[in-house]
């Protein structure tokens, strides 16, 4: 893996009040090469900015018409050279005319500014769920499988579309090294997501006749694979996976949920029912993920940008659940190790 050693660098960072955006600013703060730190979000993040940090928040609406020209000034006069793009929602909204202007064209906004302002280097966050779940599907996708998406869930497509604007950026601008960061579903005590708002429920819907393997990246394994591609110099996407893999079974047996089988056409018009009145924060297209596998390939991310999760899925069940192994563990989870 090479990485850049040079001091005194400038990094934006889109999507600053997420939980990779807070914890890559944390971070960011403690390195020396890092010199300024720019925030940009509709709002502060929860970390010390201004006078005494290197962290400056700049107000930042991506779903404005004209906003790329005023990042473009921006990452310009402050002689930006990393720009990291995480302004990605986390769970599903029924606003999809909103999230589609913050997503697919908020991603435009800024890669038309970077394809002005030429920084060296641009980090974007993306998801495993991109590949979709289909029952063709091998056991590990790499980075080099399609990206299928989901005909029905705009959630997964903004950024399915968002990876494709990033692969043609990086196409016509090849100065600009383009890293793009592919996460599993991020499990940790304090992230909130569609995945541990999902499993936080007690009772899970269990589609009759199927159990896929599922895979978990914890948290702090998230934040820190971030952080190595910020100073890498490494291009192209990458699959960001925890250690190990489960049944969906599994999983719930060790989080000590409540399995609800059901025939998938009934749990679909249940869960169409549910998500249309809002009782339920997971659509109907989430029950894909829970019938056909959809687990990353985390080769290519260990031999080229050097990351290697530290975390394995049992540990970050436990700590997704607040418990310490040895008090929370089921026979099921010492079975597994």
């Amino acid at each position: 893996m090479a990485t850049d050693s040079r001091t005194g660098r400038v990094v934006a960072i889109t999507g600053a009040c997420t939980f990779l955006g807070t914890e890559l600013l944390r971070r960011l703060e403690e390195d020396r090469r890092w010199t300024r730190i720019l925030a940009l979000d509709v709002r502060q993040p929860p970390v010390t900015t201004g006078a005494g940090s290197k962290i400056e928040f700049i107000k930042i609406d991506l779903t404005q018409p004209t906003i790329d020209g005023d990042i473009a000034t921006l990452l310009l006069q402050a002689k930006v050279d990393t720009v990291v793009h995480g302004a990605f929602l986390s769970h599903p909204t029924h606003a999809t005319e909103w999230a589609h202007e913050f997503e697919d064209v908020g991603t435009m906004h800024v890669l038309n500014a970077c394809a002005s302002a030429a920084p060296r280097r641009v980090v974007m966050v993306s998801t495993t769920s991109v590949y979709g779940a289909n029952r063709d599907n091998p056991a590990f996708l790499t980075e080099d499988s399609e990206l299928r998406g989901h005909p029905e869930s705009r959630f997964i497509n903004d950024k399915v579309k968002a990876e494709k604007q990033a692969a043609r950026f990086a196409r016509e601008n090849p100065n600009t090294a383009v890293c793009v960061l592919r996460f599993a579903p991020i499990l940790g005590p304090t992230i909130s997501n569609l995945y541990t708002r999902f499993f936080s429920r007690p009772m899970a819907p269990v589609m009759m006749g199927h159990d896929p393997m599922w895979q978990f990246v914890h948290e702090s394994d998230a934040a820190w694979a971030l952080k190595t591609a910020v100073d890498s110099d490494a291009r192209g996407p990458f699959n960001i996976v925890g250690k190990g893999v489960l049944p969906y079974s599994t999983v719930l047996a060790m989080m000590g949920r409540v399995p609800m089988p059901m025939p998938y056409l009934i749990a679909r018009q249940l869960s169409k029912a549910l998500w249309a009145t809002q009782v339920f924060d997971s659509p109907p297209s989430f029950l894909d993920f829970l019938t056909y596998v959809c687990v990353a390939d985390g080769t290519r991310a260990r031999k080229e940008l050097g990351y290697s999760a530290r975390l394995g899925i049992k540990r970050t069940i436990h700590d997704f659940l607040g418990v310490a192994p040895e008090d929370g563990a089921t026979d099921i989870a010492r079975a597994q190790g």
